[in-house]
């Protein structure tokens, strides 16, 4: 019983993470990771500086969308 819980863990984790990726929630735990670890002394935006630049960017490039 121990192996199938831990088998469905696993499994609900992964979906998790895919979710995550597919969705892009994780662009800004990538962002903050790659600046800490190229520029230890810049200073890195916050979360909703990030997204406020993202999304003007998409909007600045609308044709990168399916939509």
């Amino acid at each position: 019983m121990t192996a199938v819980l831990g088998a469905v863990g696993r499994a609900a984790a992964g979906v998790w993470w895919y979710l995550r990726e597919v969705s892009g929630e994780t662009a800004y735990d990538r962002y903050v990771e790659h600046s800490r670890r190229h520029d230890a002394g810049a200073e890195v935006l916050s979360r909703r500086e990030f997204e406020r630049r993202r999304q003007d960017d998409r909007d600045r490039s609308p044709q990168q969308r399916c939509c």
